[in-house]
């Protein structure tokens, strides 16, 4: 029989269900809730409010049923009910898992705002010391210092930008926590979250409360700006915020998931904006970063998995952190749960479908041809002509490089796949390439994001 509490066999269950479902509906439905009870054949999870566990019964209760049955090892009812006693939940959720990442006792100003309004809660894993920092995210991490250290004073705004599941948020937390232990107020908020402030605050004309909220503060965190864009009496409401607070020498912190310069139904006065201070992105993390990311997060787990172990989960989840540690976090429910030592016999047993196809086919040359296609909106004809319009160019000139670094398809080869072209001039595209992508990081963000987009689809296509 597990020692496992529900809580965290349902944490366990989390791991899992963050890497199914896309960022938005975990964010909205799952973060915030709970395991309840477990009598063996029905598990009980607490929503923070009835409309969630109404939604999440209708919704997701198959899903998160087999999810359950999965970690568990056998067949599992679920049941949604409101949890209300949030407070005491969280703190004993932290006292499971105590560890150098942990804030010390919080502060009267670690969840409010300037004007006393209640704040997002912070994750309290999400801070500077149990950031891992490799060369992916060097940059980022060192503006993060900066920002947490003289807000207000230097890089303001800060603008992070990366692909999903690659740290931004955690940066994000880290600085309002930071921001906390120096008695500053600071607000967290998704951008979905500001766009139903405002819209709720015009509707019942509370503009003045919305105002003293996101313009109170010392610090505003705005999380997934991307999301403003097409949408222009709410980026009218930012604008107005961004430029009260920079004025007042507030620190205005940005995450989105690509550049500023990339936000093409924003603004053009809010992406200059963005422009002022510093932006920094953060790249899909390296094999021997994924390695001493995973082995941080045993330590804090208190997980001891061998090394081999650590090297198939590094290797078979090279885009996202956030798969990784949910790869780790399921590995440890199941080992526990099922009384089996830590080897790679149950690594691949534990880790089941999530491990399927990633090591059943490689990429295609017609993969990288597609994604690069949809990255840029062209057609696989327009890739192979003989236009040199500069989309073209530059889309043929991407196409080029990720043939030669993910499918070491030849430089021959490559001329025949897009419409014959010279060996020499495919040689001149991948060198370009090559050497801006290190100095560019317009070039760096478009790699990234269409080597995971192609990586993801093979996933998604190979046989089970």
């Amino acid at each position: 029989m597990s020692s496992r509490t529900p809580d965290q066999v349902w944490e366990a269950a989390l791991g899992n269900l963050e890497i199914q479902v896309s960022r938005p509906i975990y964010a909205t439905w799952l973060k915030d809730t709970v395991g309840l009870s477990f009598d063996g054949n029905e598990f009980v999870i607490g929503a923070p409010s009835s409309f969630a566990a109404a939604w999440l019964e209708k919704r997701m209760a198959s899903l998160i049923e087999a999810t359950l049955s999965q970690v568990l090892g056998r067949p599992v009812a679920v049941q949604f009910r409101v949890q209300t006693d949030r407070k005491t939940h969280n703190e004993a959720r932290q006292a499971d898992h105590p560890g150098p990442e942990l804030l010390p006792p919080e502060t009267p100003a670690s969840h409010s705002s300037a004007n006393g309004s209640p704040a997002f809660r912070l994750n309290p894993r999400y801070t500077l010391a149990s950031f891992v920092v490799g060369g992916s995210n060097q940059l980022a991490f060192a503006a993060a210092q900066a920002v947490a250290s003289r807000p207000g004073e230097t890089y303001n705004p800060l603008f992070l930008y990366a692909g999903v599941g690659l740290g931004k948020t955690h940066l994000l937390h880290a600085i309002g926590h930071a921001s906390a232990q120096k008695g500053l107020s600071y607000l967290y908020a998704s951008s979905e979250q500001f766009t139903n402030d405002f819209i709720t605050a015009i509707q019942t004309r509370r503009t003045r409360e919305f105002r003293d909220r996101y313009r109170g503060v010392d610090v505003l965190l705005i999380d997934d700006i991307q999301f403003l864009q097409g949408k222009e009496a709410i980026q009218e409401g930012f604008f107005h915020t961004f430029n009260d607070l920079h004025n007042s020498n507030r620190q205005i912190v940005i995450a989105c998931d690509r550049p500023s310069s990339s936000l093409s139904h924003m603004e053009d006065r809010l992406r200059s904006r963005f422009q002022w201070g510093l932006s920094a992105d953060m790249q899909t993390p390296d094999l021997e970063t994924r390695l001493a990311i995973l082995q941080a997060k045993a330590c804090t787990l208190n997980l001891s998995i061998p090394k081999n172990v650590l090297d198939l989960i590094a290797e078979s989840f090279p885009c996202s952190i956030r798969d990784l540690e949910g790869a780790l976090h399921r590995l440890g429910a199941y080992a526990d749960l099922t009384s089996q030592p830590m080897t790679l016999e149950m690594a691949y047993s534990g880790l089941g479908d999530l491990l399927q196809g990633r090591h059943e086919r490689v990429p295609l040359p017609s993969d990288v041809i597609a994604q690069v296609c949809s990255f840029y909106d062209i057609s696989p004809l327009t890739l192979s002509s003989k236009r040199r319009d500069r989309a073209s160019t530059r889309a043929r000139q991407v196409a080029i490089y990720l043939l030669r670094e993910i499918t070491q398809t030849s430089l021959k080869e490559i001329g025949s796949l897009l419409g014959g072209r010279d060996h020499t001039t495919v040689r001149y595209a991948w060198s370009k390439i090559s050497t801006t992508k290190d100095s560019d990081p317009t070039t760096q963000h478009e790699i990234s994001t269409i080597s995971e987009s192609i990586f993801t689809s093979v996933k998604s296509s190979s046989p089970l």
